[in-house]
C-alpha cells in the first residue's frame, strides 16, 4: 500500500503502517480520554483520561494486528505464502496468494473475526472483574471499552459481503458448495456492493441529523464498494481466463531492447520495432532487466530524452510479474506484486520469449464474452 513504511515483522511475514494510523491513534485517544473515560469514572484527573485514553487507543492498534497476524498464521500454516500485513486507517490488510481450496479459504477467512472475538471477550471480562474487585475505575473502563471495539470489530467483519471477512466465510461456503469458485466470488464482492452503498446512505443519515461519526460510516461504505466492485471485475475476468496458459495469451516474438540506450534513441528504434505498449529489456549482458511503458517515455519532455537512460524510468525486474510459457494466467494474476500491474515478461530459460500486457487480456475476454453470446 502506498504511503507505509515497514516496522519489521509479525508472524514472520514483513509488517507495515500506513500513515494514517497515527492519526486513527490520535482520534481514538481522544474520544476514549476525552468522552467515554470521563463519563464511566467521573472525577478524574484530565491527565489520568489522556494517558489512558492514549494507552487504550495503542491496544486497540495491537488488537487490529493480532487480527491481521490470525490471518497470516493461518495462512502459512496451511502453506499459502503470505506478502505483508499493513495496518491503516480502516483497519489492516494482509496481502497473500489465493487459497486453492475452500476449506483453506475458510479458515484463513474467520481466523482474524475469531480473534477479535476472543480478545473481546477477554477485554471485557478483565475490565468487569477488575471493576468489581479493585478500585481501579480507570483502567477497568479501558479495558470494557477495548473488549466492546473488538467484538464490534469482529462482529462487523463477520457480515457476508467482500472485502470483510464474512464475505469471504460466505465466499468458500459457496464455493465448497457449488464448486465454482468464480460465481462464489461474484456473489460475496455483490454483497459487498450492496453492503458499501447501504453504509454510506446510513452515513448521510446520521450526517444530517447532526452526527459526524456518521463520516465513518461514509468512508468505510466507500472503501468497501470500491474493493468489492474491483474483486467482482476480478472474478470476471479469472472465469473469462480459466484454464488459459501464459503462451496462449502472450504476444510473440517479443521486441526487447537495450537498457542502457537514451530514451531519444529507444523511442527510434526498439519502440518504433516493437509497436507494443510495453518492452521488455536487456542489460549488457543479455539478461532480462525489466519492462519500460512506451507511453512514459513519450512524455518525457524531449530536452530531457538524450539525457537520461531508458532503464533509469522503466520496471525493474524484481517488480515485474514473470512467468513461463506454460503457467496458468489466472495464478500468474493472482502472485503478481505491487507495480506489476498486468505486464506479464514470459521467460524460457531465462530468455525473453513473449510479454502479456493488457490488451492481449481483454482480448481473451472480448473472445471469451463473444463466445458466450454465441452458445447462448
Amino acid at each position: 500500500m502506498k504511503g507505509s513504511v515497514r516496522l519489521g515483522s509479525v508472524t514472520g511475514v514483513p509488517l507495515r503502517m500506513h500513515w494514517s494510523v497515527p492519526l486513527l491513534v490520535v482520534l481514538f485517544a481522544y474520544g476514549l480520554g476525552g468522552r467515554t473515560l470521563p463519563a464511566w469514572a467521573p472525577g478524574e484527573s484530565d491527565a489520568a483520561y489522556t494517558a489512558a485514553g492514549a494507552v487504550g487507543a495503542l491496544l486497540l492498534m495491537g488488537s487490529l494486528l493480532a487480527h491481521e497476524a490470525a490471518h497470516a498464521a493461518t495462512a502459512r500454516r496451511k502453506g499459502i505464502p503470505v506478502q505483508d500485513v499493513t495496518l491503516w486507517a480502516l483497519g489492516g490488510v494482509t496481502r497473500m496468494d489465493a487459497p486453492r481450496t475452500a476449506g483453506v479459504a475458510f479458515a484463513v477467512a474467520v481466523s482474524g473475526p475469531l480473534t477479535s472475538l476472543v480478545v473481546g471477550g477477554i477485554g471485557l471480562g478483565a475490565g468487569v472483574g477488575l471493576d468489581a474487585l479493585t478500585d481501579w475505575v480507570v483502567p477497568a473502563g479501558v479495558l470494557v471499552w477495548l473488549g466492546w471495539m473488538n467484538v464490534l470489530l469482529g462482529v462487523f467483519n463477520l457480515l457476508p459481503a467482500a472485502p470483510l471477512d464474512g464475505g469471504r466465510v460466505l465466499q468458500a461456503l459457496l464455493w465448497w458448495r457449488t464448486g465454482d469458485r468464480g460465481r462464489a466470488e461474484r456473489v460475496s464482492s455483490r454483497g459487498g456492493q450492496v453492503m458499501g452503498v447501504l453504509l454510506m446512505a446510513a452515513g448521510w443519515i446520521s450526517v444530517l441529523r447532526g452526527t459526524t461519526g456518521g463520516l465513518w460510516l461514509v468512508a468505510i461504505g466507500l472503501f468497501i464498494t470500491l474493493v468489492a466492485g474491483a474483486e467482482r471485475q476480478q472474478a470476471v475476468l479469472r472465469t473469462a481466463l480459466q484454464g488459459v496458459r501464459v503462451s496462449d495469451a502472450m504476444s510473440s516474438p517479443v521486441i526487447t531492447g537495450a537498457d542502457w540506450l537514451t530514451v531519444g534513441a529507444f523511442l527510434d528504434e526498439a519502440a518504433a520495432r516493437s509497436g507494443r505498449s510495453a518492452v521488455p529489456l536487456l542489460d549488457f549482458e543479455g539478461r532480462p532487466s525489466g519492462i519500460v511503458e512506451t507511453r512514459r517515455l513519450a512524455a518525457i519532455p524531449a530536452e530531457r530524452r538524450d539525457g537520461l537512460r531508458v532503464r533509469d524510468v522503466a520496471v525493474p525486474l524484481a517488480q515485474c510479474a514473470v512467468a513461463a510459457p506454460d503457467d496458468l494466467l489466472t495464478d500468474v494474476l493472482d502472485r503478481a506484486g505491487p507495480g506489476a500491474g498486468t505486464r506479464i515478461l514470459v521467460l524460457d530459460a531465462g530468455r525473453p520469449v513473449g510479454i502479456v500486457t493488457a490488451e492481449d487480456i481483454s482480448r481473451l475476454v472480448r473472445r471469451h464474452t463473444l463466445r458466450g453470446r454465441g452458445g447462448g
